[in-house]
């Protein structure tokens, strides 16, 4: 009987530290907890989404997997993949000409066959 109560009061114990400190652990992984200030946050969130709302206009079906990143200072990464070259630079020029963005930088792929 003792020792039931010991394993019990071990996997309580596991259990509780687990729920304590799972929200500590994903607020700690959360890549923007460095932001200032929450209008900071706005604001990136605003030009990531009218490069990505751009993006989409323009119906190329590659231009759906580009990803769109947009730092504090209004810095554009775009990453991904695209069909063509041709797609992947009005990518860059789709983003350069958004409001509120200061440079932008490109990892995109090339993938012929996708």
């Amino acid at each position: 009987m003792k020792r039931h109560t010991m394993k019990i009061t071990i996997a309580s114990t596991c259990f509780v530290l687990t729920a304590v400190l799972t929200p500590a652990a994903v607020f700690a992984g959360d890549s923007d907890t460095d932001r200032a200030h929450a209008m900071t946050f706005v604001a990136d969130s605003v030009i990531t989404t009218k490069v990505k709302a751009k993006l989409a206009d323009e119906h190329m079906a590659s231009l759906a997997r580009i990803g769109v990143d947009t730092d504090a200072k209004g810095a554009v990464v775009l990453s991904g993949s695209a069909r063509t070259q041709k797609e992947a630079d009005r990518a860059v020029t789709i983003a350069r000409e958004t409001e509120g963005v200061t440079s932008v930088t490109s990892t995109i792929q090339i993938k012929k066959d996708d």
